[in-house]
């Protein structure tokens, strides 16, 4: 049966002479493809079956194991993300992460989430920021959202004085012991990060160290919560 469908490749594997099996990431989950000769210079399947390229994808669809790709056209291969080293390596790694929050939760929102963040990064928005959001709003469908409400060990929503990583959210005055102390601006921004819709993000002006403070933190929460282990995550400490 043919099939329409729209998305990113996230994966694409040589098969044998001439041909990939690439896995495109949609809103309707992962839909592993063979791409027959894709790989000759001259195939229109050519350019569609690269990784990372967002298109449209006319396939002959299987339920039970591979479909083929019949045909396909490029939507956007987000040149000025290719021409930047850092903003590509945030694409890699948010690529890499999504393909395993799909492996817990399979909802068309993570796709949503995803596709727009790397669009306002193409269009030049700071890449670790439009990072750290589709961070914060994928906690929620790894089932480890942030309590960013009230304090997480006694539920007040008063006189919060920090946030922990590893306690897992706000920390009020009564509760608080040794923790690192997060201030009033990194609060409100993380807060921020997750309440905001990425489509209306027009410009970004945040303070460098709290752009840097809400990074760590969310590194140390992942580590803590999620059990997610990317290699393309530990290449981004080297930038």
């Amino acid at each position: 049966m043919l099939k329409t469908i729209r998305g990113v490749v996230i994966s694409a594997t040589n098969y044998q002479e001439s041909s990939k099996i690439i896995n495109v990431l949609t809103e309707d989950g992962i839909y592993g493809i063979l791409s027959k000769g894709c790989r000759n210079v001259k195939s229109p399947l050519r350019l569609i079956s690269n990784k990372l390229t967002y298109g449209e994808y006319i396939i002959y669809e299987k339920t039970d194991g591979l479909s083929t790709l019949k045909e396909g056209s490029v939507i956007d291969d987000f040149k000025n993300i290719q021409k930047d080293i850092k903003a590509m390596s945030y694409y890699i790694y948010m690529t890499d992460l999504v393909n395993q929050v799909y492996k817990h939760e399979n909802n068309k929102n993570i796709f949503n989430l995803y596709l727009n963040a790397v669009k306002k990064i193409d269009e030049g928005l700071d890449s670790k920021v439009m990072c750290n959001i589709l961070e914060i709003k994928l906690l929620d469908y790894l089932g480890v959202p942030i309590e960013l409400n009230a304090c997480c060990k006694c539920g007040s929503t008063k006189n919060i004085l920090t946030i922990d990583p590893d306690a897992g959210g706000y920390i009020c005055e009564g509760c608080y012991t040794d923790e690192i102390i997060y201030d009033a601006k990194v609060r409100k921004m993380l807060r921020m990060y997750y309440l905001v819709d990425i489509d209306s993000i027009k410009e970004l002006k945040i303070n460098d160290y709290v752009v840097e403070a809400i990074d760590r933190f969310l590194s140390i929460y992942y580590d803590r919560y999620t059990g997610l282990y990317l290699k393309s995550k530990s290449f981004l400490s080297e930038l």
